[in-house]
Formats: structure tokens, C-alpha cells, sequence
């Protein structure tokens, strides 16, 4: 008999820990589980020279920053993506030493068998929340505006519809409409943009953020974040 996964509920009613990339899925999944369960930190892993996240190319001390605002702890370490495995397990065997039950993550679109973050959670004795899990894309992003979250586009690939005067746009349902109207995923889930978010329900304040310039790289093209120490 197939097991039936229950990821969408996996925080309801236990501490977790939560991957953490500061953008728009990862937050909105983790204020659906701070609802139900109990967050102990986040994890955020970094570039091999610990000056960037790996996920989203943002600065250690903007990730700070966001933690800060939600008031949660982050477990951080950087890794290449040869190690990228070993060293995440390892900070998910650390959260585990500190009260987490279970791995969140703000994936949307993961199949039911084969999912590398169900099978990294299982061999550190944890199991999986993903309560985005299987949702429509439409109403995830909708939802998340709904919420009062803020978000920025920092990241574009150029070559799937997206353009560089994307970088900078704030989320809202206009812009959203938008995107569809141009034939791009409104939750960005084939990697056409990345998004950072700095303000919203479960931040104490907003994140102050400086905007730098546009850097492009090949088909990508990024708007750096720098944390505004005013």
C-alpha cells in the first residue's frame, strides 16, 4: 500500500526548524508553521567563501537581519555543493540537539517519492514539514501578498521571459498579473526570478535594505541587497 505523505501538516503541533533561503516560499511556509508548531531557528546555508547565501546570493548580515525581526536563531554554515549534504545534516543534527522535530521548507513542487529534503530530515531523526506543499501557484503568491508580505525581485534569469528592469519590483497583485500576462510562473518555480522579502506579519520591523548595481552574469542578472545601517 502507498503511504500517503502528510508534509503539509508536518509542523502542526512539534519544534522545528526551518530552511530559510529570506525569500517569499520560504517565509510564507514558515509563518503557515509558526501557526501551528513551534520555530527554533533557521537554517541558512552559505557559499563556499561564506560571503553570500547559496540560495539567493544575499549577505550574511541581511539574513541576520531578517532572523532578527522574526526573532528566531540561525543555524549557518558554507558549504560547497560538493559537501553541500554533509554539512547541511550536519546543522540539521545541531537544531535537533536544540528541541527541532521537524525540517520545513517552502517547496512547493516536490514529488512524493524521491525528496532529497524528506530523506536528509529522516537520517537526522527528524521528519518533514512542507506546508506550501502541492498548493496553487497562484494562490500561494496571492496569499502572500493578502498577508501583507513585502517582497523584492533580486535575482532574474533573462532567457525565461524575465528582463533586468524586473530586478527592484515589488510584488503585488498588479505585478503578478503581469508576470502571467508575459507566460512566467508568478511563484518563479522554474527558476525565473528569486525574491527577497523585508517586511511582513511575522517581522518585528522592516528590514532597512540599499539597493546596489545591477550586476549580469550570462543570462542571469542580479540587484544586490546590502543592509542600510541607518
Amino acid at each position: 500500500m502507498t503511504e500517503v505523505k502528510d508534509w503539509k501538516n508536518g509542523a502542526h503541533g512539534h519544534k522545528f526548524i526551518s530552511s530559510f533561503s529570506g525569500g517569499k516560499d520560504s517565509v510564507l511556509a514558515l509563518y503557515k508553521a509558526m501557526k501551528v508548531g513551534e520555530a527554533v531557528g533557521l537554517i541558512v546555508m552559505l557559499e563556499e567563501e561564506g560571503k553570500r547565501s547559496r540560495s539567493h546570493g544575499m549577505p550574511p548580515e541581511l539574513i541576520q537581519a531578517q532572523a532578527k525581526s522574526i526573532g528566531l536563531p540561525v543555524y549557518t554554515a558554507a558549504a560547497s555543493w560538493t559537501d553541500y549534504e554533509t554539512v547541511f545534516m550536519g546543522l540539521l543534527t545541531k537544531a535537533k540537539a536544540q528541541g527541532a522535530e521537524v525540517l520545513v521548507t517552502g517547496d512547493l513542487d516536490i514529488p512524493a517519492h524521491g525528496c532529497w529534503h524528506e530523506k536528509v530530515a529522516n537520517n537526522a531523526g527528524l521528519k518533514l514539514g512542507m506546508p506550501l506543499w502541492d498548493m496553487n501557484h497562484r494562490e500561494a503568491v496571492e496569499e502572500f501578498i493578502n498577508l501583507g508580505f513585502t517582497t523584492i525581485i533580486v535575482t532574474v534569469n533573462l532567457s525565461l521571459g524575465m528582463r533586468e528592469d524586473d530586478l527592484g519590483r515589488i510584488f503585488t497583485h498588479e505585478y503578478v498579473k503581469e508576470l502571467e500576462a508575459r507566460g512566467i510562473d508568478p511563484c518563479g518555480e522554474g527558476g525565473e526570478f528569486h525574491t527577497t522579502v523585508i517586511d511582513g506579519p511575522i517581522f518585528k520591523h522592516p528590514i532597512p535594505v540599499r539597493k546596489g548595481e545591477i550586476i549580469k552574469n550570462g543570462e542571469y542578472a542580479f540587484l544586490p541587497l546590502e543592509l542600510d545601517q541607518i
